[in-house]
């Protein structure tokens, strides 16, 4: 689970009647940097853990041009499962376009390019996205899909941990793509500090392991989803989750000993935890 947050910077109010007028006439700036930085208890990333259920630490920047057009770059430690071929580190680059298509709604479409610094060959890809988001009165929703086109990195080289374990592929050379739709929705809990928040996704894909023995979509079919609450205090968000996913031990006993705790074929990656975050926004 990613988490992004954004932020305004205010002017302090200064004595001068006249510079006070003028700054509230003042047009908003072209360009806007936003950034946050994080410490989480396991980086779950659709429910599936990328640091062998140990501590992540994670920063993200945004520069948005006031047309709607942004870049941005997010970055986490990674273990185990999550290595793609030994890379200790993920690196995305985004980059889209994110527009007000009615007084509560905004349109938001880009493209996610997942990098693995020192991992081994083959292990970038490219995920384009759309996002819907909206405001009803105190609950915001959001809904979205993610989908990678046919590449390399995400193919079904092996067609089972066994055969990951044994270093020989199956399909080398193989290319398939992925597709992922997920629902957000968040609602203050009126006369506390607390923010309540869900999440459903379902991942379509292939249902073997890439070239580094690692998969976007384990088992190439399968739900996740969580629960949690969120509180602020000035630039910092405290949030307490439970996230789970329906892939059983049994439906993963294919793929180990390359999808367990540790990678020595024990241990559940998608099975239900309580993650707890906090994240400090810059």
């Amino acid at each position: 689970m990613r988490i992004r947050y954004c932020f305004a910077v205010a002017l302090l109010p200064v004595a001068a009647p006249a510079y006070a007028q003028s700054a509230d006439t003042a047009p908003p700036p072209a360009v806007t940097v936003s950034g946050s930085a994080a410490i989480l208890s396991d980086y779950r990333l659709r429910g599936i853990s990328q640091t062998d259920e140990h501590m992540a630490v994670q920063a993200g920047l945004t520069v948005a041009h006031k047309s709607g057009v942004y870049v941005g770059a997010w970055a986490s430690n990674l273990a185990g499962w999550g290595t793609f071929g030994g890379a200790n580190m993920e690196l995305d680059l985004i980059g889209g376009y994110k527009t007000k298509i009615s007084p509560t709604g905004t349109l938001d479409v880009g493209l996610t390019w997942y990098m693995y610094p020192g991992g081994a060959n083959k292990t970038d890809y490219a995920e384009p996205y759309v996002k819907l988001s909206g405001t009803t009165g105190p609950v915001s929703l959001t809904a979205g899909a993610a989908y990678a086109p046919k590449q390399q990195a995400i193919g079904k080289w092996y067609d089972n941990g066994a055969s990951a374990a044994a270093g020989v592929y199956d399909h080398p050379g193989a290319k398939s793509d992925n597709l992922y739709v997920w629902g957000d929705g968040a609602a203050a809990i009126m006369g506390t500090p607390f923010t309540a928040k869900a999440h459903i996704g379902h991942s379509w894909g292939m249902d073997g392991l890439g070239p580094n023995a690692t998969a976007p979509t384990p088992t190439g079919d399968y739900w996740d989803w969580s629960l949690g609450v969120d509180t602020s205090w000035h630039n910092l968000t405290l949030g307490v989750a439970w996230i789970d996913t329906n892939i059983s031990d049994r439906d993963a006993a294919y793929l180990r000993p390359s999808f367990s705790k540790g990678q020595d074929g024990t241990g559940n990656i998608a099975g239900s935890t309580a993650l707890v975050s906090l994240t400090a926004a810059f």
